[in-house]
């Protein structure tokens, strides 16, 4: 079974590798054994028998060294914040158990078989989500996931409502409080999981995403009676750019058969304002910008990121796997990429208010009593703003920690929240263009338009239908979200034979 993580299937490979690890833990123990042989050679090793951090100096006792990993533990858990949400938190787990099973950590085999048990009965730490610098690993985080392991902290309730006392959690499923052996705290808490977590959830995520930002551009497109000319083949073959040339190739696939674009092919109108025309180069660049950070994100999650490493042929090396500047720079870059989509996606809202070529101002007929949809747009720029902000990279920031010794870190952690942030708010923008692309297709009929807008169109309007007078608006924005987030929309097209790439 190849126990490599793939961020298209990320959910599927993970919950398929925990039977296969517990009946396939030679690695584990084979590192395990390393250790267990230098522990009585007499010698010196990082996190095994010394100090962390500036305490590396510090050469501790036999006796003391199984309390040394529950210190380290107790001593990190200093997490602050809201909880990291508990889908991303179960990822972390998940991603933890990974990276220990490459077998390259040392970590004993009754503490890896705690987490296997954890993640078998769904049993999942309520972690903090700020505290890391992103290096050396996401040190505060890893040590809250992981102290249930010793009876302590919270697990999330069930249905993710609420927390319990991991004491509590474990002695309900008959599981006692492990002992942590040396070297253990150390490969729990030294890692990378908390920003791949938050970089993998959104990656895969993204995906979907991008390909509702296509569709919906594409709606408003057509309401906006745009032109296709834009979106030819050649213009994207002489600069071919991998996500530009798939963007002109979706928009064209959903504009097949449209009545609308016949009818306005000899208006005489010169070139569409670039929120329209340059969708492709828009788009395209924040594909191949995820494309680029899912593939860093990718190896990440596949490799071995605490310190030390243990080696099959017996050493002991101690490097920088831990340090977070791989993710840190992606993330970054994600987040921009992201926000690109929200705000082009916002000036297409604006355009569609503005009543051209018969369209109603406000996509009302009777304003002045009635705002129409005025105000959904101020959310979009609401929201277009805060991604600006949250969009200052993170990476480029360093604060040196432990007396010096740890003189450059990543901020990655900050990264990947932000990251989420403005993933979140992308699908508030893009449901906001929805919502207000389908009012608008409403006053072309009985013009039709692509096959593929119709299908998305004619769905929606059994979601939302159309408004013509103001109501409560936020419900049909939250409608609008949900289906960008839902994957019936693309689904559909699936079935229509209609290819969103």
């Amino acid at each position: 079974m190849d126990i490599r993580v793939h961020i298209r299937s990320l959910y599927k490979d993970l919950s398929a590798s925990v039977g296969y690890l517990r009946e396939n833990s030679e690695k584990v123990r084979d590192s395990r054994t390393v250790v267990e042989k230098a522990l009585e050679d007499g010698n010196t090793y990082y996190g095994i028998n010394t100090g962390f951090g500036a305490l590396a100096g510090k050469r501790v006792n036999g006796e003391d060294l199984k309390q040394l990993q529950r210190n380290l533990l107790l001593s990190h858990s200093v997490g602050v914040g809201n909880p990291v949400p508990k889908e991303i938190s179960r990822l972390m787990l998940q991603l933890k158990v990974h990276a220990l099973s490459l077998g390259y950590s040392g970590i004993s085999g009754k503490t890896f078989n705690r987490l296997l048990q954890l993640l078998e009965h769904d049993l999942i730490p309520v972690i903090p989500e700020k505290g890391s610098v992103g290096a050396s690993g996401d040190l505060a985080p890893l040590a809250h996931m992981s102290l249930p392991l010793i009876g302590l902290g919270e697990f999330w309730t069930t249905d993710g409502s609420g927390t319990e006392h991991a004491e509590t959690v474990l002695a309900r499923y008959g599981l006692d409080p492990v002992e942590l052996q040396p070297k253990d705290g150390l490969s729990l808490i030294n890692g990378t999981q908390l920003m791949s977590a938050y970089g993998a959830y959104v990656a895969e995520k993204s995906f979907h995403l991008l390909k509702m930002a296509d569709l919906v551009a594409a709606m408003s497109l057509e309401a906006l009676q745009g032109s296709i000319t834009p979106f030819d083949q050649r213009i994207h073959d002489v600069r071919p750019h991998p996500g530009q040339k798939i963007v002109a190739e979706n928009v064209r696939s959903l504009l097949l058969k449209s009545e609308i674009l016949e009818s306005h092919r000899h208006c005489g109108k010169v070139q569409d304002p670039y929120c329209l025309r340059c969708i492709p180069q828009v788009h395209g660049a924040s594909r191949d910008a995820i494309d680029y950070a899912a593939e860093v994100i990718e190896r990440e999650i596949n490799s071995v990121t605490d310190n030390p490493l243990i080696f099959p042929d017996g050493d002991i090396l101690s490097g920088g796997n831990f340090h977070g500047q791989p993710l840190a720079l992606v993330l970054d870059f994600a987040k921009i990429a992201l926000a690109e989509i929200a705000s082009i996606s916002e000036r297409r809202t604006y355009l569609l208010l503005e009543g051209h070529d018969g369209l109603p101002e406000l996509l009302m007929q009777e304003t002045g009593i009635n705002s129409g949809f005025m105000i959904p747009q101020y959310t979009a720029a609401a929201l277009v703003s805060e991604n600006k902000v949250l969009c200052h990279p993170s990476s480029v920031d360093s604060i040196p920690t432990s007396l010096g010794q740890e003189d450059h870190v990543s901020m990655g952690s900050i990264s990947a929240i932000h990251l989420l942030r403005v993933f979140e708010n992308l699908e508030q923008v893009l449901g906001i263009e929805l919502f207000t692309a389908s009012q608008a297709l409403d006053f072309r009929k009985p013009l039709r338009p692509g096959r593929g807008v119709e299908i998305a169109h004619n769905y929606i309007r059994q979601q939302i239908p159309h408004a013509v007078k103001d109501q409560y608006f936020r419900d049909d924005i939250s409608k609008a979200v949900a289906e960008i987030r839902r994957s019936e929309i693309i689904e559909m097209m699936d079935r229509e034979h209609i290819a969103l790439n």
